[in-house]
């Protein structure tokens, strides 16, 4: 049996009570979870697609993070596929402040090995 989505009001990782931010955290630090949305960037995306462009996640994985996503209302489904709801690509915009943030961070600890 599967954990239960996590979501805001629920005890979730990290808070009995369900933040809103740990109740996020939980659920985008599931595996292959970020992987996935990242693939709904520029459009609907089939479930095929989906195993196709990640190749290491098995199916029912997969099926699994869109059940959760689409619980947490981040996708919708369509007959052209999987696609980000309006939170969901507000999601991915918040996220990018994030990736700036790494790119400085992961070449600082390439530097520092690469002076050790």
């Amino acid at each position: 049996m599967s954990e239960p989505t996590p979501l805001p009001g629920r005890p979730v990782r990290g808070s009995e009570t369900g933040r809103p931010l740990m109740a996020a955290f939980d659920l985008l630090g599931r595996r292959w979870m970020l992987l996935i949305l990242w693939e709904m960037r520029y459009g609907s995306v089939r479930f095929s697609q989906l195993r196709e462009r990640i190749p290491a996640a098995s199916p029912s994985t997969i099926s699994q993070r869109l059940d959760d996503l689409l619980e947490a209302r981040i996708i919708s489904r369509s007959r052209s596929g999987y696609r980000l709801t309006k939170q969901g690509a507000a999601l991915l915009l918040a996220l990018g402040p994030l990736e700036l943030w790494a790119q400085s961070w992961g070449a600082r600890v390439v530097d520092a090995d690469r002076d050790a």
